[in-house]
């Protein structure tokens, strides 16, 4: 695996490691099971197992599955397979509710400990009481109920004997904490609902700033690497740790967050595309998702590299999406064949080209890699040409194909067109060129030149192929709450065009990559892609300015 370049998180490893603090790196990677991951999970993906690898150290993939009512096996699934396709291993699969009994001893002891207590404030009156960054909150008239109440308080909600969101269980810290996470937290809440994982044996589920700490110390994580928006519950995680009493003591590390520019990286944006159809499924490849991404045909290799080129840094950070485009490219390079397809077709019939004939020539799979071969590519009298590679009246410095022009077809012969045929409604349909024996490819002609070269695809054995070109799915992302989400969906983000392929991609398979010349680089799409239907997903174009 690709090692990590210096950064402050492996700095304080390699310390701990150096002074016998820890002997082995356990780290984990935590999703909560409530969508797919996306694009900014790929760095702590990439950190956390990358970095435990690094040191011959462990990782867990857990599950964060402490609210029911938002997560589905669905998601349990996805997940595992993204993290395996991105080309890691963990070491342990964990569930946070596999340790609920453990969690709920825990929060038994804090009750004894007077440490927290059962509270019958709704959630709008605990918002109320909690205070402001700037005015200490009020205690809960609930909060010195006796140890002995709690205790007992506790229990029956356990038991199902309150309704949903009729009573919490919260910590007794400090109302007047500067630190709001420390205004006595809900510990646990009361929900009604059938556990993914647990069915219904439990109707009391934790909230995340109490199960998390404990998840870790109960794994045995060293480092418990998270975003930075958890800096301030940072001392919320410590207190849980120390006043529950757990024998392993993990160290919470923040790092800035991934973004990338005109894309989404909110799940409940995300979800809300799904929902209402504006993308075909958590898959769709405009999505931003790792499983959109491997749609589309993005590849595990450019999106770690991508990744580690960011920097890891303590502050949130927005990263042109070239940059990820050009990794691929350079993942792509030398590994995807050439090959030729047209995408918005155009018939060329060459006149003086024996009727019946059918010439095979000979290119290069990838001529940046010549170890892949030679291919066949089989030449006629009829063609078919892109529809952007002809003009009738061109402006200046146009080099491709008009009315008495002449270009160069690739791997083949000079043509001229001679005559254009459009149909009633002027509209052209087909184009009359002839061509010149004497300039085949590869035969070392040194006669006149021509400043255009174009492709084609032999019309008799093309292979009919759809093609979907991909723009931004989002213009802009803002601040701007009153105007709404989808309202900045591209409507352009999208455009599909039926045209023709080599034939020797009639047997290409899901996921089989290719650079289509001038067009970019297409994946096979694995979802609609049938024996009789080819569809191609462009993954990126050719050009890119973006510079390292």
């Amino acid at each position: 695996m690709e090692n990590h370049t210096s950064n402050f998180i492996k700095d304080i490893m390699i310390k701990d490691l150096e002074s016998g603090k820890h002997d082995t790196i356990v780290t984990r990677f935590p999703p909560e099971p409530n969508g797919y991951l996306h694009i900014g999970h790929a760095k702590s993906i990439v950190l956390n197992f990358g970095l435990a690898d690094e040191f011959n150290g462990k990782t867990n993939l857990r599950f964060d599955d402490t609210n029911p009512l938002k997560e589905d096996v669905e998601y349990v699934n996805s997940i595992k397979e993204d993290v395996k396709w991105l080309g890691f291993e963990w070491d342990n699969l964990c569930f946070a509710s596999n340790y609920f009994d453990e969690m709920y001893k825990r929060a038994v002891l804090l009750i004894k400990k007077g440490l927290a207590y059962v509270d019958d404030l709704n959630a709008d009156e605990i918002r109320e009481y909690r205070g402001t960054l700037t005015e200490p909150g009020k205690e809960s008239p609930y909060r010195n109920r006796s140890i002995e109440e709690n205790l007992d308080l506790f229990e029956r909600m356990k038991n199902g004997e309150f309704a949903s969101g009729e009573k919490v269980l919260r910590a007794k810290i400090d109302m007047a904490s500067p630190n709001i996470n420390l205004r006595d937290p809900v510990l646990y809440r009361i929900s009604h609902a059938t556990h993914h994982n647990t069915g219904d044996k439990w109707c009391i589920y934790p909230m995340y700033a109490f199960a998390h700490p404990l998840e870790d110390a109960i794994e045995g994580v060293t480092h418990s690497i998270c975003t930075i928006e958890f800096e301030d519950q940072r001392p919320l995680y410590n207190w849980v740790i120390e006043q529950c009493e757990m024998e392993n003591v993990p160290q919470q590390i923040e790092f800035g967050r991934l973004n990338l520019t005109n894309t989404v990286m909110s799940k409940r944006k995300l979800k809300q595309l799904v929902d209402e159809k504006v993308v075909d499924g958590w898959d769709d490849p405009r999505m931003p998702t790792i499983s959109g991404m491997r749609r589309r045909g993005f590849t595990p290799e450019s999106i770690r590299t991508f990744v580690r080129e960011t920097a890891v840094s303590k502050n949130n950070a927005t990263v042109d999406v070239e940059m990820l485009e050009h990794f691929v490219r350079e993942d792509l390079k030398l590994k995807a064949p050439r090959t030729m397809g047209v995408i918005r077709p155009l018939k060329v019939v060459i006149t003086n080209y024996p009727e019946g004939q059918i010439e095979l020539l000979d290119a290069e799979i990838n001529p940046e890699n010549p170890e892949m071969g030679t291919r066949k590519i089989p030449f006629s009298r009829e063609i078919y040409i892109e529809q952007d590679d002809f003009m009738e009246n061109p402006p200046k410095k146009y080099f491709r194909l008009f009315p008495g022009n002449e270009v160069r077809l690739k791997h083949a012969y000079f043509i001229k067109c001679e005559e254009v045929v459009k149909d009633a409604n002027g509209k052209i349909i087909e184009l009359r060129c002839t061509y010149d024996p004497e300039t085949k490819s590869g035969t070392g002609f040194t006669g006149r030149k021509v400043k255009g070269t174009i492709h084609w695809v032999e019309a008799a054995h093309a292979v009919p192929a759809e093609f979907r070109l991909y723009e931004p799915l989002i213009l802009e992302e803002s601040d701007d709450e009153e105007k709404s989400f989808l309202d900045k969906v591209n409507p352009n983000s999208l455009a599909v065009y039926h045209g023709f392929v080599e034939p020797n991609m009639k047997e290409c398979q899901p996921h089989d990559k290719f650079q289509f010349f001038r067009h970019g680089y297409f994946n096979v799409d694995p979802k609609d892609t049938t024996a009789d239907h080819l569809v191609f997903n462009r993954i990126v174009s050719l050009k890119s300015s973006f510079k390292l």
